[in-house]
């Protein structure tokens, strides 16, 4: 299995494992459906959510 890291967008890391779904509804990043998961890696996305990468 690979390695998920901050530079993946959303849609790549969801790509590589499917459990990390709750994980990230858990913490508020309701990224899933959204449109800039796409284009967005886990690092925007976590700092768009006011969170520390």
């Amino acid at each position: 299995m690979a390695a998920i890291t901050k530079d993946m967008t959303i849609a790549q890391a969801i790509a590589v494992n499917q459990n990390i779904i709750p994980i990230l509804m858990d913490i508020g990043m309701h990224c899933i459906g959204c449109p800039a998961s796409q284009g967005e890696t886990i690092e925007e996305a976590a700092m768009v959510h006011g969170m520390d990468p």
